[in-house]
């Protein structure tokens, strides 16, 4: 499972403050954090700085490279900020993220190609985001056409359902991982995320939720996440998880998070 780290987000009023600040340790330290609780990218997004997005995401680019050696998702739908951004990456990155409109992916594809990365898909097209099961297959397949036309290879996507709050839409859940479960059937090869936490916006006990939830995605073929990898339970519910359905060779994941404490149960 491949965990891309959420924190250094700067709709989380404690990042946005240390963005505004200029405060390198801050960012170090949730950089340095989220890698060695075993996120294997550290998302970064400065999207609430709509006038100086490409600055503050090219300072924060700038400054977790130098805490860290995981490689970084570029979080922003800014062509100009990614543009910025992708420049200064030390290792491939993952650009996060691109839609099916055809405005934003005509506008999005020339910094994949220049650039060689990975990158999110989310499903939306021009008509919207679609809340069932159909409407969603229904993107992907308009959307992986078009990447791998233009020479992405399905290794290289990652398609994002976008789950929405289950506190809002009561099936939003169960639409996502039988979406899950189709993308993955039908598109060998190609990966999904989710960025999990959403699932239980403006719910008490969200920790809980997000757990259960990720389980439940990971049973149905997801193999990628947006998530809080300090979140000890969560991810400790993702090990084992993982390692009931034979994804952990040997239980060697496993074994080795709890050699080093790192399955603390909820």
């Amino acid at each position: 499972m491949l965990i891309i780290g959420e924190r250094i987000n700067s709709s989380r009023g404690e990042i946005a403050r240390a963005i505004k600040r200029k405060d390198v340790n801050f960012i170090r330290d949730e950089a340095i954090r989220q890698a060695e609780a075993g996120a294997a990218y550290i998302d970064i997004n400065a999207g609430t700085f709509i006038e100086s997005e490409a600055e503050k995401l090219s300072w924060l680019v700038q400054v977790t490279q130098e805490a860290v050696e995981t490689p970084l998702c570029i979080d922003t739908p800014d062509v100009k900020a990614a543009g910025a951004a992708l420049k200064l990456c030390k290792e491939r990155p993952i650009l996060n993220s691109i839609t099916a409109e055809s405005k934003r992916l005509n506008s999005t594809l020339p910094l994949l190609k220049e650039y060689k990365c990975s990158v999110i898909a989310l499903l939306i097209d021009d008509s919207g985001m679609p809340n069932t099961v159909d409407g969603k297959l229904r993107i992907v397949s308009s959307i992986v056409d078009r990447l791998v036309s233009q020479g992405i290879a399905l290794d290289d996507i990652y398609i994002d359902p976008l789950v929405q709050p289950i506190g809002v839409t009561a099936n939003a859940g169960v639409v996502v991982v039988d979406a899950i479960a189709n993308i993955m059937r039908e598109y060998p090869g190609i990966h999904t995320i989710c960025a999990i936490s959403n699932v239980s916006h403006g719910l008490p006990q969200r920790k809980l939720l997000n757990q259960v939830f990720a389980v439940l995605a990971i049973q149905r073929g997801l193999d990628a996440a947006l998530a809080d990898p300090c979140d000890v339970h969560l991810m400790a519910n993702i090990l084992a998880c993982e390692a009931l359905l034979g994804k952990d060779k040997s239980c060697l994941g496993y074994i080795k998070a709890y050699r080093h404490g790192k399955l603390e149960a909820s």
